[in-house]
Parts: structure tokens; sequence; C-alpha cells
């Protein structure tokens, strides 16, 4: 059996596969265990064929286990297996469907992840929730206090300075119960503190030790936040022919609707990774509200932009640019 090309439709416990041969003929079908799935495809295929998945949980775990057995391994999102899926939907059609797209010529692919660029996407996704779950408890506090007549100044830094202000005073008329209550909340934002304060502490100093992270962060609006993102997300860059394919990918560059050889361009895609997109216009943000004390190249491209379109066109137009010099 010449097995030149599999797909692979992965679950948690269940896993489908479907190969062909270089005639696109299929030669295998099959359904295996967790367990099993792994050692039927190193039984059945050869080394240095491509086995293509669904870039979506444990996916690149499987792909650095095929790798490390000798085979080429292709992720590919899920929108674009979707319109190779002939029939009702089923895992088995899946695996059809996924080996059908991998074949295509001019299919693009997600980069395998190391497991070092997952440690730190892990990172910025636990202190991205953590941030959030703070706004949430800011406004729950703000709420509750609120009812008794209470307002905190807007920003959570006045929300921290009055907290202490409101549990000491025993003349303000809050009950004891409540007072209660209001102490836990508060002990609550000062643990989202120290966690979001402890995640943002390791993600610096891994950007400081990080090779490519070091490089990224000589790049005006770049800090050690954004270049760690990106260090985790691009890798060796290969995985992008030029930097527009990347800034594109992230969603930075226009939405189009064009047709009868009329074109159309729209707003921004917003398109791929938002956590990346919005650390990199916010750091466009810093850069343009800084350019006017300076008279740097970028400095002087940004402030024109900035003249000529409006604000918010001129900040996403430099992200797009950091991203392409990325």
């Amino acid at each position: 059996m010449n097995i030149s090309r599999v797909g692979v439709d992965i679950a948690k416990s269940v896993f489908h596969v479907h190969g062909v041969d270089r005639h696109e003929k299929p030669q295998w079908r099959g359904k295996y265990t967790r367990a099993k799935w792994l050692e039927a495809v190193c039984r059945r295929v050869p080394q240095g064929a491509t086995i293509g998945m669904e870039a979506c949980a444990a996916a690149h775990y499987w792909a650095r286990e095929l790798q490390a057995r000798g085979y080429h391994v292709k992720l590919i999102a899920a929108q674009f297996v979707k319109p190779y899926v002939k029939t009702n939907k089923n895992d088995r059609a899946d695996a059809e469907a996924i080996c059908e797209a991998l074949g295509r010529p001019t299919m693009r692919f997600v980069a395998v992840k190391t497991v070092d660029q997952q440690d730190s996407q892990a990172t910025h996704r636990i202190r991205e929730e953590l941030i959030s779950q703070r706004t949430a408890k800011a406004n729950q506090i703000r709420g509750l206090i609120g009812e008794y007549g209470f307002i905190a100044p807007t920003g959570i830094q006045q929300l921290r300075r009055a907290l202490p202000l409101w549990l000491e005073d025993a003349t303000n008329g809050l009950s004891d119960r409540f007072r209660r209550l209001l102490a836990d909340l508060a002990d609550d934002l000062r643990y989202l503190d120290e966690r979001v304060a402890q995640l943002t502490s390791a993600i610096e100093t891994h950007a400081n030790t990080d090779p490519v992270a070091k490089r990224l962060m000589t790049l005006r609006g770049i800090g050690p936040i954004t270049a760690s993102a990106l260090s985790g997300v691009l890798g060796d860059g290969a995985i992008y022919k030029r930097g527009r394919d990347f800034a594109a990918s992230l969603g930075l560059t226009p939405r189009q609707h064009s047709t009868g050889g009329r074109e159309r361009l729209l707003g921004i895609s917003k398109r791929g990774n938002s956590y990346l997109r919005k650390l990199l216009v916010h750091g466009a943000r810093a850069v343009l509200r800084y350019a006017v004390k300076k008279d740097d190249g970028l400095s002087q491209w940004i402030k024109h932009l900035a003249v000529r379109k409006h604000r918010n066109v001129a900040i996403v137009a430099l992200a797009n640019k950091t991203a392409r010099m990325a």
C-alpha cells in the first residue's frame, strides 16, 4: 500500500483517518481510539508522507508527535476545510475533506507551534482572562456600592483608592453586613491585581531573554507584551511569504467586495488574532501620540497621514506597517 497523503479528523476519544495514494485513489479509511490511532498511522503510512489535520485543540501536540516519527504535517484552518465536505457533516466526511484540502496547491496552512510558543500563548491567554475578570469585578463593585449612593471616579485606580475610604469611614451609613461583603470584594480585586502583575512580570522576563522578542522590541510601538505575543504567533515567520500576508492574517488590511472589474475596498477585515491586533493598534496609538516631538521618517509619515486622514485610520495604518516590519 503506497499511501502518500492522509487526512485525520481528531477528537477527544475517536479519530477518523482517510488516506489516498499518489493517484488520488482512496487506500485507507479507518476509525481508531485515541490510544491506538498513532500506532495505526505508523503501521499503515510510510515515513515522509504528508498528514493533515484541522488546526484545533491538541492539533499542535499531535503534529509534533507525527513530526517526531518522520511525517510531514500540515495544519489547515477549519473554514478552509468546510468547502470540501461533499455530503452531510460527520467525522468520516471531515477526514476525507481534510485529505482533499491538503492536496490543493493554493491551500493556506497553519504553522505547527513549538512547546515554547504554546507556553507563551497560554501565559497571554490567562493574563487576558484575568484582566477581563478584574474588569468584571470592578464593575460589580461599582454597581453594588452605587445602590448605597457612593460613586467612584472613572478608572480602576480611582476605585482602588476609594475602597479603603469607604470601608474605614464608620459614619457613611454602610451596614456591617455589607461592609464585610465589600471587604471581600476588595480582597478579590487585590488578588486579581497580583495575579495580573505576576503574569506581566513573567512575560516581560521571557521577552527579555527570547532572541526573537528582543529583535521585535527594537520596532516603534512594540514593548515586551506585544513582542512576546508576536514571537509566540510568528515563530520564524516562514509560514508567510511576505509581510503583507501577516498583516492580512491579523485583519489589518481592507476588506474587499469587488465585482465586474469595479474594485471596492471597505474597512479592515478584523479577521484572525484579535488579541495581537489589539496590541499592535494600542502600540501604534502610543507612537502617534509622541510623534509630534520627533522628526524621523516614520514620525513624519504618520504625522502627515494623520493630517489627511482620520486619526484612527492613521493608527491602523501604522499598526499594519508595524506588522509588516515584524
